[in-house]
């Protein structure tokens, strides 16, 4: 008699085998003298405060100076914004306006200039605190960072025999640290 089966009546599969999860290992930073990650929140939370924690304090007039100065363009460029606006407004009322020189479409450009201008520099000032985070955080990566003066790359004459007739000179490059 032959044995027919079919594919309902087949043994069933193994059960799967649960392959161990192995935990995500976050970054070790205890090696490195100042953490990464603490730099980055102290200047996210208040800028330059990352700097300062990592001991580069000088930095910190160069962020507050990028970002008043940033601040400061901003207020003059929506002033500028809002004053060209308003005489658009004006000049579409009929109404007189600051600049009697400018048609419509020279205020409408204007306008348009200034609003482009204001939003480049919020942006500018986006790029101005990321560079504070990035600073931050790179700056304490290599804070462990060996920068002696004892390393060094010398040139240096080589003398070689490799037997008793056979001999060879050159230079060789010598890395010391």
């Amino acid at each position: 008699m032959s044995s027919v089966s079919f594919a309902q009546e087949s043994k069933p599969p193994p059960p799967p085998v649960e392959k161990p999860k192995i935990p995500k290992s976050k970054p070790d930073y205890s090696l490195l003298p100042k953490n990464p990650k603490k730099a980055t929140i102290l200047s996210a939370i208040l800028p330059g405060a990352g700097q300062i924690y990592n001991g580069k304090s000088w930095k910190v007039p160069l962020i507050y100076g990028g970002l008043i100065t940033d601040v400061y363009f901003i207020n003059f460029n929506n002033r500028r914004y809002q004053i060209f606006k308003q005489a658009l407004a004006d000049f579409d009322d009929e109404l007189p306006n600051d600049f009697p020189s400018l048609n419509r479409d020279g205020l409408v450009r204007n306008v348009n200039y200034w609003r482009k201008s204001r939003d480049l520099t919020y942006l500018v000032l986006v790029g101005i605190y990321a560079l504070n985070l990035i600073d931050a955080n790179v700056d304490a990566h290599l804070s462990g960072f060996d920068v002696s003066d004892d390393i060094a790359l010398k040139i240096e004459p080589h003398y070689e025999s490799f037997s008793s007739n056979n001999k060879s000179v050159g230079l060789s490059l010598k890395l010391n640290f």
